[in-house]
Parts: C-alpha cells; structure tokens; sequence
C-alpha cells in the first residue's frame, strides 16, 4: 500500500525530472538523433503509471475493492513496465542502438496485465 504510493510518487517525479532533462540538457543529442519523440513517449508512460501506482496503493490501504493481492500483483507488473517500457526507451533515445526497442513491448504487456488485474479486483469486489 504505502509501498506503491511512495514508489509512483519516485516514478511521477523522476517522469519530470528526466523530461526536463530531455528537453534541456539533452535535445541536442536527442533531436540529433531524432529521438525525442521516443524519450517524451517513455516520459508520458512513466508519469501516467506513476500516477497508476499511487492510485493503486489508496485502493489498498483503503480496501476499496477488497482483493489487495491482485492490486498488489498488479502493483508490481505496473513498476515492472515502467522499467522495462520506459527504461528501453530511454536507453534506446541515448544509443540509438535499436534492439534495445525489442524490449519495450514486454514492459507495455506488463502493463497491460497490471491494468487487467485492476479490472479484475473490481470487478470480483463488485456486487
């Protein structure tokens, strides 16, 4: 509970801090690159699943809908694609090496599953 809220609050701010940094100490390189529409993508989903996160830990510590070992399942699988998600695009917008984008799906699937967690805890709490 307190755990994910504190975590999409680190996420959320380093979502900032890095867009900040990419548009201002980076743009150089990434408009070099033409990258920066990759660095901001990985900005967008970290700030959105940061926000996820914290959502996620006041339903728990909340018992808003009941089953906290699916939120916390879907909890993880949200930090996992932000790392995976993100984490590639970053790199990827920095090397430009492009295998490194075959890891993004795996991070956008883990997202994917989080979400349907959430979906799934509401429905199984709703009556």
């Amino acid at each position: 509970m307190k755990r994910f809220i504190m975590t999409g609050g680190i996420i959320a701010l380093l979502a900032v801090a890095l867009g900040a940094f990419g548009a201002h100490a980076l743009e150089d390189v990434l408009t070099k690159n033409d990258y920066v529409d990759v660095w901001e993508t990985g900005v967008t989903y970290q700030m959105s699943h940061g926000i996820g996160l914290i959502l996620i830990g006041i339903l728990m510590s909340k018992n808003l809908l009941g089953d906290v070992k699916i939120l916390r399942w879907a909890g993880n699988l949200l930090v996992v694609g932000t790392l995976l998600f993100s984490g590639s695009l970053y790199v990827l917008s920095l090397s430009g090496i492009k295998v490194l984008g075959a890891i993004t799906p795996i991070g956008g699937v883990c997202f994917l599953a989080g979400w349907l967690l959430v979906i799934i805890a509401a429905k199984k709490f709703a009556k």
